[in-house]
């Protein structure tokens, strides 16, 4: 990897998980009462899209550490790699989350202790759901997300009609996921928030961090069996960039 693509597809990727809080997060905090859980997980799958098409051809448009680490254990990214990108994801979803508080605190009565878009169980979930069940919650739901994005992308990098998908199945998780535990899917898009709300969403954070990336192995696990790799065939009809692994 050249150096200007060591430093470009990092900042991509802080850019992108920054986005990704301030937007989608700012979608819960600032106008959850509004559009409801419809519209945060429309937020959360447009901003996605948006990002696939937008930094997905110099990163990939992971904005997720456990989709880094699908990536990592599906053998497309070596670990320098996976681990600059896991540095610009985390610290792009404290800015994200910093900028998101800055504004949050402009708003007149705006109740952010303790909330903040944060993910929590117990007491802390919508419908109270246990810790077995948020653990299990979330780590289904990561696999399901890794799987797809294993599956629809080529290599690394986002191209071709890959970012439908992506975005659509982040809408859908979070449909299913917002109710039970606030659907991280993401350790990143989780501990940005956490920090600022402080209290339980701090203690609780460790299931939000775990069990993503517990999911995402199991993705790309389970994606090894359904998409096995072919040896490669030069000069017979390369396959087009952006197409889906098999």
């Amino acid at each position: 990897m050249s150096t200007e693509t060591e430093l470009q597809s990092p900042v991509a990727e802080f850019l992108g998980t920054l986005v990704l809080v301030f937007f989608a997060v700012g979608a819960s905090v600032l106008s959850g009462e509004y559009i409801g859980t419809l519209g945060i997980a429309l937020a959360f799958g447009f901003t996605l899209l948006v990002l696939a098409y937008v930094i997905g051809p110099v990163s990939g448009s992971h904005v997720n550490p456990a989709v880094t680490l699908g990536m990592l254990v599906a053998k497309r990214l070596d670990l320098p790699t996976a681990i600059r990108y896991w540095v610009a994801q985390l610290a792009g979803a404290i800015a994200g989350a910093a900028l998101l508080f800055l504004v949050a605190k402009q708003v007149p009565g705006l109740k952010i202790s303790e909330t903040f878009g944060s993910n929590g169980f117990g007491d802390r979930s919508a419908v109270r759901i246990n810790l077995g069940g948020a653990f299990i919650v979330e780590l289904l739901l990561t696999a399901l997300l890794v799987y797809v994005f294993l599956s629809v992308t080529h290599k690394v990098t986002v191209a071709g009609f890959a970012g439908l998908p992506i975005g659509t199945v982040l809408a859908v998780v979070s449909l299913i996921g917002i109710p039970l535990t606030g659907a991280s899917v993401n350790p990143a898009r989780s501990l940005g928030p956490a920090i600022f709300a402080g209290g339980a969403a701090l203690t609780q954070l460790w299931l939000f961090l775990v069990a993503p990336l517990v999911g995402a192995v199991l993705a790309a696990a389970v994606h090894r069996v359904t998409h096995p790799a072919t040896p490669a065939q030069p000069n017979r009809h390369p396959e087009p960039s952006g197409a889906p692994v098999r």
